[in-house]
């Protein structure tokens, strides 16, 4: 992705992403949509971030994505870049799938996957775990377009960036906590069992980042859905494993409504079964290797 382009989008998630603004976007506090977020995203044309005008490429989307994710961002920013690359256009456009669209109430058209485009739809409101909306839609006759035949993987892949996003800042938090919470008379990260726990926590997080990577890279090559595969179902087990050792870490403090850290492992909960779990993709790449024959494993694990 673009030094500057990823720069600026950090700049405003800083500034703009915060524990009030998640609060308010939750779906037990109301469900408001981020608003000037969403204008400041749009001024600084990260939205259109991977269309085919905009110089910017498909593994754009999953870089900015991933940002957005490191922020916990209140935004349904995965398919609204999705589908604008899609259909070459911009606004607020969602994804539905299996009818059901992440932000579908505040949307100004959707898209479900296989191809109609709708602008006029009923919304029943609903929310993942981590309160994020995700309404069912019922769409009246809409345009079909084309759509890429990996579009599911590419949503699979888009919120498992999200995730190490995610990953990438419930690490800090924990590291953070770690280091200024006085224990016996000293930080408990100068214990030995806490120390453990959190090179436990980066080796995850590290994990997931580069399965995410090596499926961006492959975004455009026969392999891309074999990785995006593989890359949502290591990114979904890092992320059970990585909200379990956060938890332990900060103790009785993390799991108030008061510290931030609930908001990423909540979500983290939730993306990790969006667009196919871990199990639902393993048993995919499972059914690929087993189709091509014991003689070929080999020449499937280095190809890839």
């Amino acid at each position: 992705m673009d030094r500057l382009i990823e720069e600026a989008a950090e700049r405003i998630f800083a500034d703009h992403v915060h524990k009030e603004l998640l609060d308010h976007a939750d779906a037990a506090m109301g469900g408001e949509f981020p608003t000037v977020l969403w204008h400041v995203i749009q001024e600084a044309g990260l939205h259109l971030v991977g269309s085919p005008a905009s110089g910017t490429s498909a593994a754009d989307i999953f870089a900015l994505v991933k940002v957005a994710g490191r922020h916990a961002a209140p935004l349904p920013l995965a398919e609204i870049l999705i589908a604008n690359a899609v259909t070459d256009s911009e606004g607020l456009t969602t994804i539905a799938v299996d009818g059901v669209a992440p932000w579908a109430r505040a949307a100004d058209r959707v898209l479900a996957i296989n191809g109609t485009l709708c602008s006029e739809f009923e919304v029943v409101p609903g929310s993942n775990l981590a309160g994020e909306p995700r309404d069912r839609v019922v769409v009246a006759d809409g345009q079909r377009i084309d759509v890429p035949p990996d579009l599911l993987q590419r949503l699979a892949l888009a919120r498992a960036a999200a995730m190490a996003g995610a990953l990438e800042h419930v690490l800090a938090l924990s590291i953070d906590y770690a280091t200024t919470r006085q224990q016996f008379g000293r930080p408990i990260g100068k214990f030995q069992a806490v120390q453990h726990s959190l090179a436990v926590l980066a080796g995850e997080v590290a994990a997931a980042d580069c399965a995410c990577a090596a499926a961006a890279a492959a975004i455009g090559r026969p392999g891309f859905r074999d990785q995006a595969a593989a890359a949502k179902a290591r990114v979904g087990e890092a992320a059970g494993f990585a909200a379990q050792i956060a938890h332990q870490v900060h103790g009785a403090m993390g799991f108030t409504h008061e510290h931030s850290l609930h908001h990423f492992t909540r979500r983290l909960w939730s993306w990790r079964d969006e667009y196919g779990s871990e199990s639902h993709w393993q048993e995919r790449l499972g059914q690929r290797i087993a189709s091509d024959g014991a003689d070929r494993v080999w020449e499937f694990v280095t190809s890839a």
